[in-house]
């Protein structure tokens, strides 16, 4: 990603942005040319009002942090005075289209309809460069990860059906299958340097291994009737950004107009989730560059001492001359990037700080009443509560342990398996995804608050005791 040198884009492929950030962000401030171009920067006012914000977003924790202050707030105004305002701002209606061609939903719908599918496109380009250079990238690297992350998603859903196989709640067997990966990847990071940066990759190539099975059982089990016209439609927009991407389009603008307006929008009408063409539109964006590193090397270098020799003007303004080189370092900078990786590494603070937590806020206001404690006793709230804490735990522990007993896979390294019991538990921090399918799978309101319940109360527990169990390991 374009502010990392040759060697911390290496070490970075293999981990997100949220993992990644604060370590390479700490290298750069430390070196020897940070410090220098710190020196040749200009201060302005508003950089100093600025610099603690820009630090609070770049902070690894700073996702986690903001989804469980939304979730706080979702709880505290759903159990306030004002909680009919609560409910009552989610069922705004709101239409949007041109003559007779309209979608009318309400604001809740828009939510996890379609500021969820921006989630799901960041998802699909994290899933699309570990595909390529990261921990899914060659199967003896993708193997224990994988496995593990199926374990983890296979055992919660049988004992979420052993509780509700021949209950109206069968269809939330998804609920517990789901890690969110900015709460898990929060509470590690608290851990600080008692945790080795081994374990936090693979937590993090858990964590997509999960997302990609969340997205096929969304895209699988999860759908209404489906309009063959519109998948169709939407099959058709999907080809000309293949098409695009063949040729060597590399506009942001040019794939958000035909992903948006076309692909989203006739899965929209589909019947087949919206949030899949985010998955499907990401997967589409070219992630390739048109230098290579040794090119982009003399073009710079060829490019700053062209810009030493050039006469330096008298005021503020630079010459025409200097502009010019500017703007072709400007071009071979951009060329040195992915589209694929400059949209993530750009996308993630709009998801982080903006798109989880608008969907928290919406989705995790649960009305505690006095009979709540009662809904325990229920199977809804029991199956999707001991899938995320027991069924995380024993799926990811015991798949780990299969493949390393088998010798298919080793153990990260410098961890232990106290480290993975950790990991496991904080596998079952199951919140942004799992709510998601809630909405998914139940429309009684009664059935979406007892799964709420199970499921809020087992993140809880989850990253609490993972975090317990992580800070004694060695």
């Amino acid at each position: 990603m374009g502010i990392y040198n040759q060697k911390e884009a290496v070490a970075a492929s293999s981990c997100k942005w949220k993992l990644c950030n604060l370590k390479t962000e700490q290298k750069r401030v430390d070196s020897p040319h940070y410090l220098f171009a710190s020196m040749t920067l200009k201060q302005e006012r508003i950089d100093v009002l600025l610099e603690p914000v820009s630090k609070f977003i770049k902070n690894e924790t700073t996702g986690g942090i903001v989804l469980f202050v939304s979730a706080v707030v979702a709880m505290i105004w759903a159990n306030s005075p004002f909680s009919h305002l609560y409910y009552r701002l989610w069922h705004i209606p709101l239409t949007i289209g041109l003559g007779d061609f309209v979608i009318a939903k309400d604001l809740h719908h828009w939510i996890n309809d379609g500021l969820m599918a921006v989630f799901f496109f960041v998802v699909g380009l994290e899933l699309k460069r570990e595909f390529i250079g990261g921990e899914l990238s060659s199967f003896r690297k993708a193997l224990l990860p994988m496995a593990a992350g199926a374990g983890g998603m296979l055992v919660p859903a049988l004992i979420f059906l052993a509780f509700n196989y021949s209950t109206p709640a069968v269809d939330g067997w998804g609920i517990p299958m789901a890690t969110d990966i900015a709460f898990a990847l929060g509470i590690l990071s608290l851990l600080g340097n008692r945790i080795p940066l081994s374990l936090k990759v693979f937590l993090t190539a858990l964590a997509i291994a999960d997302d990609l099975g969340a997205v096929i059982v969304i895209a699988l089990f999860y759908t209404s009737d489906v309009s063959l016209i519109n998948i169709a439609i939407g099959a058709a927009f999907m080809a000309v950004m293949i098409g695009a991407n063949m040729l060597g389009i590399r506009s942001s603008v040019f794939y958000g107009i035909i992903g948006i307006g076309g692909l989203w929008l006739a899965f929209l009408l589909s019947g087949v989730h919206a949030t899949i063409a985010g998955v499907l539109a990401a997967f589409a964006i070219p992630a390739r560059t048109k230098v290579d590193e040794q090119g982009y090397i003399v073009s710079i270098t060829g490019l700053i001492e062209k810009f030493k020799k050039t006469p330096p003007n008298d005021n503020h303004l630079v010459t025409a001359e200097q502009l010019s080189i500017i703007e072709d370092i400007k071009r071979y900078s951009v060329a040195a990037e992915t589209p694929l990786q400059r949209l993530e590494y750009g996308m993630h603070p709009l998801v982080a700080l903006v798109v989880m937590p608008v969907f928290a806020l919406a989705n995790a206001g649960i009305e505690i009443s006095a009979d709540i404690l009662s809904s325990f006793l229920n199977p809804l709230t029991l199956g999707v509560f001991l899938g995320l804490v027991l069924g995380k735990f024993i799926g990811i522990t015991g798949m780990s342990k299969l493949m390393v007993t088998l010798q298919l896979a080793q153990l990260p390294e410098k961890t232990t398996w106290r480290h993975i019991y950790g990991v496991s538990l904080l596998g079952g921090v199951g919140f942004t995804m799992s709510l998601f399918i809630t909405g998914l799978a139940f429309t009684e309101p009664l059935m979406v608050l007892e799964a709420k319940v199970g499921l809020m109360t087992a993140s809880l527990i989850a990253g609490l005791g993972g975090y317990l169990l992580l800070r004694t390991a060695k």
